[in-house]
């Protein structure tokens, strides 16, 4: 039985977006002891398939990690599968916001030795010790008091295009990274009440639980993050605190929470907060480029890369043997403005 997908990834896109099919994008996420992840990933991948799932998930001892789409109507079927499973009964799905259904293009589940990245060797450190979590009410509540600490636990360029109201925004590319930076920066906030949220909440289900073993006494996390936030002030018809876009690991990219744009184009500096991979997949920066950019620099990051592009598929080829490809990032705090890197 063939566990993973052998189809081209050029014949899987242009599959998606010609398809009709209306589609739901979900993501969910649970910290759990699964004792032999590889069986469970094979279990998962059988029955998802079926379904029709396409998406990214990662299995590991700790948990599951997951964002994918499933055909419209089988979501409840989806949802009788997941309660099958007996540590997922009952679990929360996230439903995205703004959705077309073209969000993935393939089914992949990964074993890994974790589900998030976080660099804690702590053998002292308990995630199952998390915050409160609160509902977009109570957020909204606890966000207008003086002392409250709000810290946004996503990367640099999630919170460029969209943040919360008063939230400090670490400058970082990696969680990893952001974990101790945040501890240093809140050193003196120990008896504040601290607020985290991320996109759908399992970095704060981490960061929370790392806070309070750093010795802080009062550490909030909103439930089902920025996803659920959304959901439940349209739902409640609450004031919105959240500016702009919501960064998604997938083909879209980002969903709309408000209509404010609070980015710039990263090339030329008008505002913008459209996010794209440079055209040349021996680059594949991730950075903000406007309309008028797109065309000027061929949907690339740079006048080299636009020059690449144009070259054969050979000599493209030679390009990213002599330049390592590897996942790079814009930098906010470190360049004001987007400049020519080759």
């Amino acid at each position: 039985m063939i566990l993973h997908n052998r189809v081209n990834k050029e014949e899987l896109k242009k599959k998606l977006e010609t398809s009709n099919e209306p589609r739901t994008t979900i993501s969910l996420y649970k910290y759990w002891q699964i004792k032999n992840p590889n069986l469970f990933r094979d279990h998962l991948y059988v029955n998802m398939e079926k379904l029709g799932v396409l998406g990214r998930i990662y299995i590991a001892t700790e948990g599951i990690n997951a964002q994918f789409s499933v055909p419209t109507h089988n979501v409840d079927s989806l949802r009788e599968f997941l309660n099958s499973i007996s540590f997922l009964e009952g679990i929360r799905l996230n439903i995205a916001i703004e959705d077309s259904g073209k969000s993935f293009y393939k089914l992949t589940i990964k074993v890994k030795s974790r589900i998030l990245a976080d660099g804690i060797e702590d053998p002292s450190f308990d995630p199952a010790k998390s915050g409160r979590h609160l509902s977009a009410l109570e957020f909204n509540e606890i966000t207008t008091e003086k002392e409250t600490v709000l810290v946004d636990m996503r990367n640099h360029f999630e919170s460029e295009i969209g943040h919360f109201e008063n939230a400090i925004l670490p400058d970082v590319d990696t969680f990893k990274e952001q974990l101790p930076k945040v501890l240093e920066m809140l050193e003196d906030k120990k008896e504040n009440p601290v607020v985290l949220y991320c996109t759908g909440g399992i970095r704060c289900e981490k960061a929370s639980a790392y806070l309070k073993h750093h010795g802080f006494n009062e550490v909030y996390q909103l439930n089902g993050g920025i996803i659920e936030y959304a959901r439940q002030v349209k739902s409640m018809n609450l004031q919105n605190k959240f500016i702009g876009k919501n960064f998604v690991f997938d083909e879209r990219m980002a969903e709309s929470i408000s209509s404010d744009v609070i980015a710039h184009c990263h090339q030329c500096g008008k505002p913008c907060d459209t996010h794209i991979n440079c055209a040349n997949t021996g680059c594949n920066l991730l950075l903000i480029q406007c309309p008028e950019c797109a065309e000027k620099y061929n949907h690339c990051c740079s006048d080299t890369c636009k020059e690449v592009i144009s070259w054969s598929a050979g000599e493209q080829k030679q390009w990213r043997k002599e330049h390592a490809a590897h996942k790079k990032l814009y930098s906010k705090g470190r360049v004001p403005v987007f400049v020519e890197h080759h």
